[in-house]
């Protein structure tokens, strides 16, 4: 087909399929070609090449035939790349952040895991009564109340017990610092 481009380009926007077949042959390899080079991937370079001609069709109603064909074709694919490395460094500064953020989420479950182990085994050692206390009124934030009537014993002593647990605790962190 002997056709200029900016006819066959006129022609695929009103929906001739053969000339937009035609336009795709002619310029499928270039579209490759600067894409490769602005990508530098295979990949990368075949996946806009890809995606540029699935919307060459619509895009063609753009083409105003101000500028040559390919003048209009090379601006469409350098937009393309352009988009594409747009989107590539936003989703590596998101799997940066992402990394970072789950880095901390790490850090502070590993504290958090040591700050249990602390208070666990820190219980052990203050005996049954007070630990069983403290799982009740702390762990499961039941009320004096509540604790009293469970564990079958008066109110001021879950007050008394806690009033305990709380003096050990902060002689074992002082002693522990």
């Amino acid at each position: 087909m002997d056709t200029d481009d900016n006819e066959l380009a006129t022609r695929a926007a009103d929906g001739d399929p053969v000339a937009f077949r035609s336009l795709l042959e002619r310029h499928y390899d270039g579209i490759y070609r600067v894409a490769f080079r602005f990508t530098g991937l295979r990949q990368d370079a075949e996946d806009l090449t890809q995606d540029i001609c699935a919307s060459l069709a619509t895009r063609l109603r753009s083409f105003r035939g101000d500028a040559r064909f390919t003048t209009w074709l090379y601006r469409v694919v350098v937009n393309a790349a352009r988009d594409l490395h747009r989107k590539q460094a936003s989703t590596d500064r998101l799997h940066a952040a992402y990394g970072e953020i789950s880095e901390l989420r790490q850090d502070e479950e590993a504290e958090t895991a040591r700050e249990i182990a602390w208070l666990y085994e820190t219980l052990e050692r203050l005996g049954d009564d007070l630990r069983q206390t403290a799982i009740l009124v702390l762990a499961e934030g039941l009320s004096h109340a509540e604790t009293a009537e469970i564990l079958d014993i008066r109110e001021s002593t879950v007050s008394w017990r806690m009033h305990e647990l709380r003096k050990k605790l902060k002689a074992q962190v002082e002693q522990d610092a």
